[in-house]
């Protein structure tokens, strides 16, 4: 069976053959793409090329068509996953944050640890405290997310997620709605969790990022893997002339 090869030697996660739809458009071909520990994996690609969709199918925030989707040796997309558990181990981080505006940053963090892991107050709001000083915002734990910078906003959304104890961390596009001279200080926080092992799928246009962090990067094309390689080989010898032609701005630079 395919889920006895999804071992604790084998992929964290793995999809094999996904397909998914909006209406009559479809967006992901039979896609298959596997994640092991503690690596990062980059998605690349143009708008509209499924990254996103990808993404999202990977923690159930939008359902498959067809296909399997391996974690910890279960099937995300079989009828009878608790997936509300297993999502518990699946942190993501948005592009626009996503925080409650009407908690303030230590609120933010401590809401789902209380709620879904049972953790205590106490337990949550140590948890929460020793990653927002990782994150560089011990200094906000009180803070109102409203008077928070964009920067601070995604710092701390990353930070929520951490506060789950997640065993993979997904992230979409994590600083597209960031103003540019803010870009850097969440890739630094993205580059000490892959620094420090964390398993991460990340979808991204920072190209620098994808080419100095990652262990594998993937570049998307009309709903399909096109090419799937080392960062070295995908950004010195790309194989596709689609690919080359994506990455060319890139390469001149």
């Amino acid at each position: 069976m395919a889920s006895e090869t999804t071992t604790a030697t084998g992929p964290l996660i793995r999809v094999e053959n996904l397909r998914k739809s909006f209406g009559s458009h479809l967006v992901l071909k039979d896609i298959d793409l596997a994640v092991n520990q503690g690596e990062v994996v980059t998605i690349i690609g143009a708008s509209g090329s499924g990254k996103s969709t990808l993404l999202r199918c990977m923690n159930l925030l939008e359902t498959p068509d067809s296909g399997h989707i391996w974690f910890h040796g279960e099937d995300l997309a079989a009828d009878r996953v608790n997936i509300n558990r297993l999502r518990e181990h699946i942190g993501m981080v948005f592009q626009s944050f996503n925080l409650f505006n009407n908690m303030n940053v230590l609120d933010n963090c401590t809401l789902a640890p209380i709620t879904l892991k049972k953790m205590s107050r106490a337990e949550a709001e140590a948890e929460a405290r020793r990653n927002l000083e990782a994150v560089g915002l011990a200094n906000f734990i009180n803070a109102p997310s409203t008077s928070l910078s964009g920067g601070q906003k995604q710092r701390v959304a990353i930070a929520r997620a951490l506060c789950m104890k997640p065993d993979l961390m997904l992230f979409d596009e994590p600083t597209s709605a960031l103003d540019p001279e803010i870009v850097g200080e969440v890739l630094n926080v993205m580059r000490d969790l892959a620094a420090d092992g964390m398993t991460m799928v990340v979808v991204t246009h920072e190209m620098a990022f994808a080419k100095s962090v990652s262990d594998k990067v993937v570049f998307m094309d009309q709903g399909v893997i096109a090419e799937e390689s080392s960062p070295q080989e995908m950004f010195t010898n790309p194989k596709l002339p689609r690919t080359r032609e994506f990455l060319a701005r890139y390469l001149e630079d």
